[in-house]
């Protein structure tokens, strides 16, 4: 047999395992609707981000995406369900810095790997915690806040999002760096947490600016400082942490997009050119930005690569000088 057949001999004989993946991708989004996983319950900042990109790369790619919300262990249970999903470009997963930092240090036995189960696609957004307080607390600053903690035992709980999520830590380091002895009362979402601490069942707790402004508004919940380094644009009046005399106490929470890991190059960098293209839609950045006092940062997949790889051991450091545990 002459070289020059036996080549094309097993060029042929190649063929059949090389065409179909060609065909797949061609055919990518076409098969089906995507599912897009928000592993926490709907009206909290994951899931509104959710639902704005779905819509958008709805439109974009010509095929239904549906917000599917997983609540749960900090994310977990919605990270952990995107994680063992086919990575054929049809599940995609609203990450967090919980979801994909926090929760690697935080659960001895987590059930997926926020690195090796999953392909960066797009860090979409970080966003500012606050801290908010019941108005029926009776007091108007972090100072006074901290002199009724020392004061009265009863008032030692804090509500978070979920056990692992960045609300939790923040509560946990405030704990700490105040010298005070506080409670975890962990809930499914923001909003139940939210709506116990404007209820009075729980004082106080830390969350993101994006689901405490409308009840902030309303007159139900008091703000009272923000965990990043500067004030906000958003709420220029409120201190930080640090300007309230709580000396190093910064924080940012971050919001991304993944995939499976093993999903094709191609298609993940189809997903994240679309995503960076919402990202910049008026409309969008109005809404994220304007409304729920976002950054937008729309980042490569290997930014948001660098980004996990910077974070995951930042938190780890945390989590263990807290001594903060998962319930």
């Amino acid at each position: 047999m002459t070289t020059t057949r036996r080549t094309a001999l097993f060029a042929l004989a190649a063929l059949p395992t090389v065409l179909p993946g060609i065909s797949w991708a061609e055919d990518w989004p076409a098969a089906k609707p995507i599912t897009y996983v928000v592993p926490f319950t709907p009206g909290g900042s994951t899931d509104i981000i959710g639902r704005t990109l779905a819509q958008k790369l709805g439109e974009a790619l010509h095929q239904s995406v549906v917000v599917d919300n997983k609540p749960g262990q900090g994310g977990g249970i919605g990270a952990t369900y995107v994680a063992k999903a086919a990575p054929d470009g049809y599940t995609l997963f609203g990450g967090t810095i919980s979801t994909h930092a926090i929760n690697a240090s935080l659960y001895k036995n987590l059930s997926y790997d926020p690195v090796k189960d999953f392909e960066p696609v797009c860090l979409v957004a970080t966003l500012p915690n606050v801290l908010i307080i019941n108005p029926a607390l009776g007091v108007n600053t972090v100072p006074e806040l901290i002199a009724l903690l020392k004061k009265d035992p009863s008032k030692r709980l804090f509500a978070s999002s979920g056990a692992g999520t960045s609300t939790h830590l923040a509560g946990e380091m405030f704990a700490d760096m105040i010298g005070v002895p506080l409670t975890h009362v962990p809930y499914k979402g923001t909003p139940p947490a939210l709506t116990d601490v404007a209820s009075g069942q729980v004082p106080f707790m830390f969350d993101q600016m994006t689901a405490a402004l409308p009840l902030a508004k309303a007159g139900r919940l008091k703000l009272i400082a923000v965990t990043t380094g500067k004030r906000i644009a958003l709420a220029p009046e409120l201190p930080t942490m640090i300007e309230s005399g709580v000396a190093g106490f910064e924080m940012t929470s971050w919001q991304a997009v993944y995939a499976p890991k093993g999903t094709p190059k191609a298609v993940v960098q189809r997903l994240n050119a679309e995503i960076v293209k919402a990202l910049k839609v008026p409309e969008v950045q109005a809404k994220l930005e304007g409304q729920l006092g976002m950054n937008i940062v729309g980042s490569t997949p290997e930014e948001l690569a660098a980004h996990m790889a910077r974070e995951i051991p930042r938190w780890a450091a945390l989590v263990k000088k807290s001594g903060a545990e998962p319930g």
